[in-house]
């Protein structure tokens, strides 16, 4: 749809630009992706996102198992993490983000499941038409250049998901543990989940601590929660602990379907009426993986981390939607972006340096932090652990997954919960507020503002908004909750403003993403109440990188949140959005290519502003550096 010459251009719809764009941007990096590999950091990032991104997984088939009649089991799972990881690896625009199986889509699975298996519709071949339709909706979204909605995403809607997601991986774990019974299984299964929850917690705190040498102490934090699932699927089989039946992995025949069936779906064998009956559900799909998968790939782009390479949000919606599509003829739980696991994978090829906490004299105070250099950004480390899992599915290796008892995959709920609640913004906030004010640093963020009331209130309003969406997936409404979920968009944007003043939710909430990754979409809405500088590369603080880990613009100082400020007057979303959709991309953007500006290698900002003015498009000046 367009509108009349001279309507405003955010208002106008070019279909494919924004797909186009992703392309265009991310192509002369594709080569790079793949050469940039060769680093070390590569390996404990596979070795970690293939444990981190399976076990989850196979927590939730073992869910899946009893909730859906076996028809999604260990093989369909793992099936679908390959399926993800092989095409965003190799074909997505960020190919950083790990795709798999989530909390979310386990809870849409047996709820539709639970819906349809009273009326006796074959219910793979119904997920099956629910994918096909949810691939329309999906490329239709992608072509329309839906993503640039992103730009009203910031970290409001993004915790309250997070802090949902981390909750699903506890209550799944609290589920495991209620079906194995009584006696002695269960008691000895909560002491293994709880021992696993413990040593792995520890390892990855002591990985972040100052104790031991370097090489010990990333070692424990990549390698600590596989190692400790070895261990404890042993320990259970030690001395009189033998002779207790546990309950274990559920597994079937190496590279087939759990149930008798082939791995084509016969689609065709189905009502007529069920397959219309499926579009409502796959707009419900839809609309989950819109926000679902773009929050994970914003949060793995997030601002703590120092990424030099553009995004593609457009293109990626249009992959999700080929893997959904495939998912479904294959008889898969459908993938998408996965979180916590994404935003691990970014932090797990972060290359960091250790920085000592000096006074004015330069003496150090004892105090070191982890800044981030760089992002070892490329395709190898996904598509690695996505052929590994690949492996999984082998006769050898699903015999050793028959021997995880399912105490330690609740430990493994219980630490990946507990991990991605510690990361969360909502409860950074709820420590401050339950802090000692007389013990809270002067310098905290939070203190700079003076209604304590005000974050009390934004607080309360994102505990409603998990409240509610938690609440909702406990009942056969569940296969709903995508629609309340995106409902927090428009909360943040339109709500919020009239009860919080702009400084006050230019401190309590913030873009989850950089300027520079929110060029895919036309830049960031309200970039007023940015809290990230957008310091040139030449900068000390650009050069080096922030801080981790970081709670994007939380923890930032004032003097960053003002630069920020005066950053973001300069130019406006719309300006934005209309140098995305020429394809022109940025100053930001150029500066990251290669210094285009200074070094005169290639198009400048100012030679592509004014191909944007011979095309009738308004634009600015170029920044000067």
């Amino acid at each position: 749809m367009f509108c009349r010459p001279g309507c405003h251009s955010s208002w106008k719809m070019h279909l494919f630009r924004g797909m186009v764009n992703d392309l265009r941007q991310r192509a002369p990096y594709y080569l790079s992706d793949w050469t940039d590999a060769w680093n070390y950091r590569v390996v404990p990032a596979t070795v970690y996102m293939y444990f981190a991104n399976i076990l989850p997984a196979l927590a939730f088939s073992l869910d899946m198992i009893t909730k859906t009649g076996m028809q999604y089991g260990v093989n369909e799972v793992l099936l679908a993490s390959v399926l993800g990881a092989v095409v965003f690896s190799i074909a997505a625009c960020q190919p950083l983000v790990i795709v798999g199986v989530t909390g979310p889509i386990t809870v849409f699975n047996y709820t539709v499941y639970d819906i349809m298996a009273p009326t006796g519709t074959n219910y793979l071949s119904f997920m099956c038409w629910i994918g096909l339709w949810s691939l329309v909706f999906h490329w239709i979204l992608a072509i329309t250049n839906s993503c640039n909605w992103l730009r009203y995403v910031t970290r409001f809607p993004c915790d309250i998901f997070g802090f949902y997601v981390a909750f699903i991986y506890l209550q799944k774990g609290i589920q495991v543990l209620e079906r194995l019974g009584d006696d002695e299984p269960f008691y000895l299964s909560i002491v293994v989940a709880l021992l696993v929850f413990v040593v792995a917690y520890t390892c990855g705190e002591l990985g972040r601590s100052s104790l031991f040498k370097h090489p010990v102490r990333v070692f424990l934090k990549d390698y600590g929660t596989p190692l400790t699932v070895v261990f404890f699927t042993g320990f259970v089989h030690i001395g009189k602990l033998r002779g207790i039946p546990l309950e274990s992995l559920p597994t079937s025949t190496a590279f087939l379907p759990t149930a008798a069936r082939g791995w084509f779906i016969r689609f065709w064998e189905i009502r007529t009426a069920d397959i219309f009956l499926a579009v409502p559900f796959a707009i419900l799909l839809t609309i989950l993986f819109w926000f679902d998968h773009n929050v994970s790939s914003l949060i793995a782009q997030g601002t703590e981390f120092p990424l030099k390479k553009p995004a593609g949000f457009h293109w990626d919606l249009f992959l999700l939607g080929l893997t959904t599509g495939v998912g479904g003829l294959l008889g898969l739980p459908f993938p998408n972006g996965l979180i916590p696991q994404a935003p691990f994978h970014t932090e797990s090829l972060c290359v960091t340096e250790v920085v000592a906490d000096t006074d004015e004299s330069g003496e150090s105070k004892g105090h070191y932090e982890a800044r981030a250099t760089h992002v070892v950004e490329q395709r190898v480390s996904n598509l690695a652990q996505g052929l590994l899992t690949l492996g999984t599915m082998s006769g050898p290796l699903l015999a050793v997954l028959h021997l995880i008892p399912q105490g330690v995959l609740a430990g493994l709920f219980f630490i990946m919960g507990v991990q991605a609640l510690e990361a969360n913004g909502i409860t950074a906030k709820l420590v401050f507020l339950a802090r000692d004010v007389a013990l809270t640093p002067g310098g905290h963020p939070l203190k700079q503002i003076e209604r304590r009331l005000a974050i009390w209130l934004f607080v309360a309003i994102e505990l409603v908004g998990f409240g509610a969406t938690f609440a909702i997936t406990q009942t056969v409404a569940a296969v709903g909750f995508p629609v309340f979920i995106l409902a927090l968009i428009p909360v943040r944007a339109l709500l919020l403003p009239r009860w919080l003043t702009p400084q006050e939710l230019a401190v309590l909430d913030a873009p989850t993403a950089s300027p520079f990754t929110m060029e895919s979409v036309g830049g960031q809405h309200d970039a007023s109440a940015s809290n990230v500088s957008d310091a040139p590369e030449g900068d000390e603080a650009g050069r080096k990188g922030p801080l981790l880990p970081s709670e994007g613009g939380l923890f930032r100082s004032s003097n960053e949140a003002s630069t920020a400020v005066r950053s973001a007057k300069r130019r406006s979303g719309g300006e934005l959005a209309e140098l995305a959709e020429l394809g022109g991309g940025s100053e930001s953007a150029a500066r990251r290519r290669g210094g285009a500006v200074d070094k005169g290698d290639g198009e400048s900002v100012v030679e592509m502003q004014q191909r944007a003015s011979r095309r009738g498009q308004a634009s600015r000046p170029s920044e000067s550096r």
